[in-house]
């Protein structure tokens, strides 16, 4: 997504779409008593950045990583599901040789499809504002796998000084 859409989202109560302030904003400025130099300063400035931030993507465009949802499933839920959230047909041959029920197999489709049907449309409400919701998404779970070691320390030095148990990060009987 381009900054420019971003910008175009943050300032479009007061500018339009080409960087320009609008005529009712200058005039409600006018109303309430602000100074006419110093309204055609504020615009002025508001339009320099709009056209740096044009240039950058014109220039220098950012990196938009395409996610899908099938990119946040587990690695069991890569042998289980196809993309779209659909069973694998060899899972299902296995769960219903396990004993899985055909009604509950139905049931976990309809979640996982349920579940990809929400990333596509929360991520397309997203690009509309110049946001990468998996973009987003991806970063907030390499930072947690980043810190997760960290935490865990912090836990075993939280379990010799016999912190209260509801207060640490993990279930202490977890092995990890």
């Amino acid at each position: 997504m381009s900054r420019i859409k971003r910008w175009i989202n943050m300032h479009k109560k007061e500018f339009n779409a080409d960087g320009t302030l609008k005529d009712e904003v200058r005039q409600q400025k006018l109303s309430n008593g602000a100074h006419p130099g110093a309204i055609d300063s504020y615009a002025r400035r508001v339009k320099e950045e709009y056209d740096e931030w044009k240039h950058l993507d014109e220039t220098d465009p950012e990196p938009w990583p395409i996610y899908t949802a099938y990119d946040f499933f587990t690695e069991q839920e890569k042998k289980e599901f196809n993309p779209d959230g659909s069973l694998r047909p060899e899972y299902v041959e296995y769960a219903q040789k396990i004993g899985i029920s055909e009604s509950a197999l139905e049931q976990l489709e309809w979640r996982k499809k349920m579940e990809v049907d929400n990333y596509n449309k929360v991520s397309a409400s997203h690009v509309e504002q110049g946001i990468n919701f998996g973009a987003w998404l991806m970063r907030g779970r390499i930072e947690d796998s980043r810190t997760y070691v960290q935490r865990r320390q912090q836990m075993e030095q939280d379990l010799r000084n016999f912190e209260d148990v509801d207060s640490l990060p993990f279930d202490k009987d977890t092995s990890y």
